[in-house]
């Protein structure tokens, strides 16, 4: 294939087993871990777990990326279309909430195959937000629950920490489809995402401005408690973060604390994370689970 699946639109040959791109990944769809997750945002989660797939590769490789070891090491195993499918309906016979594919964007063409029988549970678009409207398109319909980053507003950091300038409004134009196509968020009598919008952004030390951009954004965008908002203070300086030394730390309480007041002023709906998430504890073992 030559591919066009992201905003890169970087036209390299990705074979069978000929790895390509700025994505550095083959045709076929490479995973790294599939099992059932519990730290996802509660409508996602729930009680069950959330049945969630992590794809090898990815179009943006973020400095400070949390999962280098697969996004940007090459970790993973190749598996068909058929394939995947079974490991879609192995975590729904676990109980998995939803099928939850975490980084699936350069795997947009097999993950579409893969689901041209609907499942009995939400699907979950779980991305860094640099998509390509074009992609996301042929995935209306089989997609139930957009669950995407919007990790800067800012041309200048985007391409400092992720050689991306374009991303910010590749990914609003990114969101705004992903909005067409789901609507107001609906869930179930559980409290459960059926479908829906849920914007995460991950607050970097340093970051409070970009973040109260980004919060602004939203408030301003979507109608109040149509989508969800996530803000994440999971940061710890993994990756190459100790090659930035603005971002080579932690976060600190008062950062994390203002911005989840600012979130608060703004009267955002949705969820604001524990900051006992910080910790390499909660980066997940990849061993090839399920897969």
């Amino acid at each position: 294939m030559i591919c066009a699946q992201c905003p890169r639109t970087c036209g390299a040959e990705r074979g069978e087993g000929r790895p390509g791109g700025v994505c550095a990944m083959p045709a076929e769809a490479v995973v790294a871990r599939a099992a059932l997750h519990f730290w996802e945002e509660p409508p996602i989660s729930g009680t069950r777990g959330s049945g969630t797939v992590f794809f090898s590769g990815c179009n943006l490789r973020c400095v400070f990326c949390q999962n280098s070891v697969i996004s940007q090491e090459g970790f993973g195993k190749a598996v068909t279309v058929e394939r995947l499918r079974e490991i879609f309906w192995s975590l729904i016979g676990q109980g998995a909430h939803n099928i939850n594919l975490v980084t699936p964007t350069h795997f947009a063409h097999a993950v579409a195959r893969a689901l041209e029988e609907p499942l009995p549970v939400p699907v979950v678009w779980n991305t860094g937000g640099y998509e390509s409207v074009e992609t996301l398109r042929g995935l209306e319909g089989k997609v139930q629950v957009y669950l995407p980053d919007l990790k800067y507003l800012d041309p200048a950091r985007a391409e400092r920490y992720s050689a991306a300038p374009d991303y910010p409004e590749r990914a609003k134009a990114a969101i705004l489809e992903m909005f067409r196509q789901t609507g107001p968020c609906v869930f179930d009598g559980e409290g459960l995402l059926k479908r829906g919008l849920v914007i995460r952004h991950l607050l970097l030390p340093g970051g409070l401005p970009e973040a109260k951009a980004v919060m602004d954004w939203v408030a301003g965008t979507f109608p109040p408690g149509e989508v969800r908002f996530s803000l994440m203070s999971q940061y710890v300086p993994l990756g190459r973060a100790g090659e930035y030394p603005e971002i080579d730390r932690k976060l600190r309480p008062s950062e994390r604390r203002s911005a989840e007041e600012y979130m608060a002023a703004l009267e955002l709906a949705g969820y604001a994370q524990d900051p006992e998430a910080a910790s390499g504890d909660y980066v997940p073992d990849f061993d090839l689970t399920g897969v």
